[in-house]
């Protein structure tokens, strides 16, 4: 397959297992192990905001490499970061695993955070390649589709292994899973390889510095995007505390929320390739502003669980919307080290998002914090809108460029009497 691929010869099916296998392999294993990890801290020591600064190390370690992961991909091409990023997260998972100390699981945590972001970028970009644009959207929504199937059955069976074989087991869980992800990584084509080398390697400065009006306007629509999407799993928790929900009860509220985000993939997807960008953009952050608001509102189990649904109608849609602006954005030259910075955006969101629910509680009161970050998402959805909708217009407007270029009949040669 070539990346001049067009959408009469392209079929799904035909990348399905090179595509996304890998995603969902390594994020089963990534989903046994989150449920668990502030435990494993616990049980080797760490209090209680120990324990929580090791979990949050997961995305520390993401944040802080992803200038330098797609530096990475712009060096060895797509195929070998992901197989390298795949047995790199596989030792450390099987360091943890071994860990008998709180340091020891940190550094372990803070590496599987640094091998998953320059794996989410290998994927990405060698989607770009395999796809051609009229399908790019929904190839995005399914790898992150891909992820969220994998998060959804990892816990699953992790819960499996620890009944059976105790907490540790699962980190020898996710290291089978990382591994192989690495090997059905090795199948996967390097499409891009023959560009990299012609262009030969851009700066990540440089690449940057040059695109950056488009991440000061739409990327920081992805760092909104991204604040959103992480509120639901900062605030979501404390609020079900906070109305005294059981433990049990707030797991099925968010296995049910997580059913919906996945039913919702290839609709999503679908409607990002045949109605656009901004069409799908703006109800994730507005469903997290009016489930914010209303969310004050509930008192049980099943207004919480209303208000949930809201929030992941709107998640579910937008699963790839992040990785395909990213895309739409990307330049053919220095596209690995755009899309680390294009990764870094959604870290930042990511990371902010529980900490502007911390700070919110601390500041005000856990019944005042939705009210302010509902503000702040409905406030967020006119930016969004505002940006996703000026990137639709432009792209729309290059494909016509392309198309009437393409229509345009080529002067004939004149032939030799």
């Amino acid at each position: 397959m070539t990346t001049e691929t067009t959408s009469k010869e392209f079929r799904f099916r035909d990348i399905a297992v090179v595509a996304y296998a890998p995603s969902i392999v390594s994020s089963m294993g990534h989903g046994a192990v989150m449920p668990v990890l502030a435990l494993r801290a616990s049980d080797l020591g760490a209090d209680a905001s120990l324990a929580a600064f090791v979990v949050a190390l997961l995305g520390i370690g993401s944040l802080a490499t992803s200038l330098p992961a797609g530096s990475l991909v712009a060096r060895i091409g797509e195929r070998r970061t992901l197989m390298g990023a795949g047995a790199l997260d596989a030792v450390a998972m099987t360091v943890a695993f071994l860990s008998s100390s709180v340091a020891v699981l940190a550094v372990a945590v803070f590496v599987s955070g640094m091998s998953w972001t320059a794996f989410l970028i290998a994927r990405q970009g060698f989607l770009i390649d395999a796809t051609p644009p009229s399908h790019r959207a929904r190839a995005m929504s399914l790898l992150g589709g891909s992820f969220r199937l994998g998060v959804f059955v990892g816990p699953l069976l992790g819960a499996g292994l620890i009944h059976f074989l105790g907490v540790p087991a699962v980190f020898l869980f996710a290291a089978a899973m990382s591994l192989t992800s690495a090997v059905i990584g090795g199948w996967m084509p390097e499409l891009g390889r023959t560009r990299t080398r012609e262009q030969g390697h851009l700066s990540v400065r440089s690449v940057l510095w040059t695109h950056r009006r488009t991440f000061a306007t739409l990327g920081i629509a992805v760092v909104i995007i991204g604040i959103s999407r992480s509120v639901r799993t900062g605030l979501l928790p404390l609020w079900a505390d906070h109305i005294h929900l059981e433990a049990s009860v707030v797991s099925l509220l968010f296995a049910g929320a997580a059913l919906v985000d996945i039913a919702l993939t290839f609709p999503g997807g679908w409607l990002l390739d045949h109605r656009g960008r901004q069409v799908v953009a703006i109800p994730v952050v507005l469903a997290v502003g009016l489930g914010c608001l209303l969310l004050p509102l509930t008192h049980d189990a099943l207004s919480l669980g209303a208000v949930m649904a809201l929030i992941a109608i709107g998640n579910g849609l937008g699963s790839g919307i992040v990785m395909t602006l990213g895309a739409d954005a990307a330049p053919a030259d220095g596209r690995a080290q755009f899309l680390g910075g294009w990764r870094l955006c959604g870290d930042l969101g990511g990371t902010g998002g529980p900490l502007l629910v911390s700070a919110l509680a601390a500041v005000f009161s856990i019944a005042a914090a939705p009210v302010a970050l509902g503000l702040f998402s409905l406030a967020g959805t006119v930016w969004v809108g505002y940006w996703t909708g000026r990137a639709d217009r432009a792209r729309l407007s290059a494909a016509a460029t392309e198309r009437s270029r393409e229509r345009v009949p080529q002067p004939e040669l004149p032939r030799r009497r």
